[in-house]
């Protein structure tokens, strides 16, 4: 008889400490399976460190030999008006002049009477970003030598890029981060909660682009990170 109230008694705790085991278990649960999921950006203006200048001129002859003179001559002529305004000659690269015959042609363009059109183009892809904002103002200077200065067929005369995202990268996702956070923490207080650890956390994409369509080369680096909390009693 002794042994057998023993034994009920052992079974009396384990059931107590069973039914606790589950009870506190299912509270943790409760708490873990709430969460809340914000969204937090940072945001910076910048200026551009890196443009790319194509300068483009247009030449026409009905001698193949002079259109090949006329374009050495414009190709030395820009880049020397490029070096005198202080541009560096490592950042300036030339490129075959492009030449068509129209005579070879099955059509050619009405304003076009010459045999040979010469494209030809020098590109400047420089840090010096200022220089060469400046300079697109005072290209008429070049066309005062005879060189006839065509805008860019592929679109704006000017590329301007940023290219130290690595430099700010980090602060910026930590005030992405931060951002999160304090969003977070509002709604938690909003709810009668209050903000436990991060479940999982979602860097978006990096994206550059121009402030502006005025001011291409001031540029607006934005991330977005998705932080997801769980929430505590």
């Amino acid at each position: 008889m002794k042994h057998l109230r023993i034994e009920s008694l052992i079974i009396a705790l384990g059931l107590v400490c069973a039914g606790a085991f589950i009870y506190f278990g299912i509270e943790s649960f409760g708490e873990r399976s709430r969460t809340v999921e914000v969204r937090g950006f940072s945001e910076r203006i910048v200026d551009a460190d890196k443009a790319t200048w194509p300068i483009r001129c247009k030449l026409r002859s009905d001698d193949v030999a002079d259109i090949y003179n006329q374009a050495k001559s414009a190709t030395d002529k820009i880049k020397t008006y490029l070096v005198n305004n202080g541009i560096d000659a490592k950042d300036i690269t030339t490129s075959a002049p492009k030449v068509t015959d129209y005579r070879m042609q099955d059509w050619k363009p009405e304003n076009v009477s010459s045999r040979y059109v010469a494209d030809v183009t020098v590109t400047v892809s420089t840090k010096q970003v200022k220089r060469v904002h400046d300079l697109t103002y005072s290209v008429s200077d070049l066309m005062k030598q005879g060189i006839y200065v065509v805008s860019n067929e592929y679109g704006g005369d000017v590329t301007y890029e940023y290219t130290s995202l690595e430099k700010i990268k980090p602060e910026m996702i930590e005030a992405s981060t931060k951002n999160a956070r304090e969003a977070a923490e509002k709604f938690a207080k909003d709810s009668g909660s209050k903000l436990g650890k991060i479940k999982r956390a979602t860097q978006g994409f990096f994206s550059i682009e121009n402030r502006d369509e005025q001011t291409p080369w001031m540029k607006k680096v934005r991330v977005v990170t998705s932080v997801e909390y769980f929430l505590k009693n």
